[in-house]
């Protein structure tokens, strides 16, 4: 597994993360007490811890934090650059301080590497937000700001709001399949050095099992296609796309990932194979 610097001179995270949303039914049943496949989603985590993967991206709406939990127990914390999210409807300062002391409950640390707004709440204001999140950073309980699911506009409002600390990370869904970021969000989150989470992707599995030219390629390189589709991501410099780890067999497929790369033209042929 080959690592990036976090906001270009940050700690070193594993180039390909892990995400733990599952699903709405997992969400739903997980609020009333049954983590759903927790034993293969625990061993599916600690397979990518095992491989090298450092990066764990969770939010407290998912129900997931508990099962980070478990999955990381025993292993060194300093070593794993943790994520997770607030809601929208916490965004207020005291709502905001209340999600992430009980979201470190969940998780069972004193510490999250990256706190995220997991959508925006044009009901309060961003201002209030991200002031209490440089309070969490100064108190540090929280290392790194960043924000989910915003327009460019909500970006740079949010990054302008922060007075002491910057803007580290947006996440956003990004994959071969969905490029629409590339045309405002991508160029300006590279100019001002703040990383990109992608999450879906692999689309939603759509290109973990494309065919005709893109799997010509993926034969060419000894890959799958869902590594290829990975590597696309992982061959920009602040991007880091956070596959769904729900089992061993897909997280150790996704390691496969990193450490290599294509060529220019390949990358080239792969884009345009995707858009047809």
């Amino acid at each position: 597994m080959l690592y990036k610097k976090f906001g270009g001179d940050g700690p070193d995270v594993s180039e390909v993360g892990m995400g733990t949303y599952y699903d709405a039914g997992w969400i739903v049943a997980a609020r009333m007490g049954w983590l759903r496949g927790r034993q293969q989603k625990i061993k599916a985590i600690k397979a990518g811890l095992e491989g090298g993967i450092n990066l764990i991206d969770t939010a407290e709406i998912y129900g997931s934090e508990p099962l980070v939990a478990e999955a990381i127990a025993g292993y060194d914390r300093r070593k794993i650059f943790l994520a997770t999210k607030v809601w929208s409807n916490h965004l207020h300062r005291g709502h905001l301080i209340r999600s992430l002391n009980r979201s470190l409950e969940r998780l069972k640390t004193d510490y999250v590497d990256l706190y995220q707004v997991h959508f925006p709440n044009r009901g309060v204001s961003i201002s209030e937000t991200m002031g209490a999140m440089e309070e969490l950073v100064d108190q540090g309980k929280v290392r790194f700001i960043g924000v989910s699911n915003f327009s460019l506009e909500s970006i740079i409002e949010a990054k302008s709001a922060l007075r002491k600390h910057g803007l580290a990370a947006v996440q956003l869904s990004y994959s071969l399949a969905n490029r629409g970021i590339e045309k405002d969000i991508i160029p300006y989150c590279e100019k001002e050095g703040i990383m990109l989470l992608a999450y879906y992707p692999l689309a939603h599995g759509r290109l973990a099992s494309a065919r005709g030219d893109v799997q010509e390629l993926a034969r060419k390189y000894g890959r799958t296609m869902a590594q290829m589709a990975l590597n696309w991501l992982i061959s920009k410099p602040n991007v880091l796309p956070i596959p769904r780890a729900s089992t061993e067999e897909h997280v150790t497929e996704n390691l496969g990932a990193s450490g290599w790369s294509m060529s220019d033209d390949d990358r080239a042929l792969l884009e345009a194979a995707l858009q047809k």
